[in-house]
């Protein structure tokens, strides 16, 4: 088999376990924040949209935030998640208009506002991409405990891709981590578990 199929397929495996690892790392502590009000998923970010506008955590407040951190390079996870957000949404009709979809990069080297902004335009007309300076990145990823690594496939610099875990995060109004969904979630599931939680808080 050739070397770089073997090496995509290699890094999708990594991704599906990286996934499923955040998964069960945040189900396992996800309760402790309910019980102890100190939020463990979420947290203060400052980043830039795909219209080259700064953006925090501040801008969402008052609207549901549902966030999800991949890269535009992404072969097939990242684009088949935004998918599956950009399906849930439409079938939640008006009771979707609640949530701000948000999807932001881990390569912040290659996915620049322009990049950003031709990609979101391929899913949900609201989807909000976001980038920053590596720190500003690393510092959002952290807060939301997204892992995720640089995976080079070749000797050139600028080919690789990017390992990182699947989750898709929603956020309260008050900014507040209220669930998460893993990477085997599908849309009409989605759906159903956003409209359960936007309509049982307050």
């Amino acid at each position: 088999m050739p070397r770089r199929p073997v090496l995509v397929f290699a890094v999708l495996v990594l991704l599906a376990a990286a996934g499923l690892g955040g998964y069960a790392w945040i189900n396992r502590h996800a309760g402790e924040d309910r019980g102890s009000g100190v939020a463990l998923v979420g947290g203060p970010f400052t980043l830039t949209d795909h219209n080259g506008r700064a953006l925090t955590e501040k801008t969402f407040l008052g609207k549901y935030m549902l966030v999800f951190f991949g890269f535009t390079f992404c072969p097939d996870v990242c684009p088949t998640e935004l998918q599956v957000i950009t399906a849930a949404l439409d079938q939640m009709g008006p009771a979707g208009d609640a949530i701000q979809p948000v999807f932001i990069t881990i390569d912040p080297e290659r996915d620049t506002p322009a990049t950003l902004k031709a990609y979101v335009g391929n899913f949900h007309p609201r989807l909000i991409g976001l980038t920053g300076t590596p720190e500003q990145v690393a510092a959002a990823a952290s807060a939301y405990r997204v892992y995720y690594a640089k995976v080079s496939n070749s000797s050139s610099a600028a080919d690789y891709l990017m390992d990182h875990s699947s989750i898709i995060y929603l956020m309260g109004p008050d900014g507040r981590f209220v669930k998460h969904m893993p990477y085997t979630t599908d849309a009409a599931k989605l759906a159903a578990e956003l409209k359960e939680s936007v309509t049982a808080l307050p």
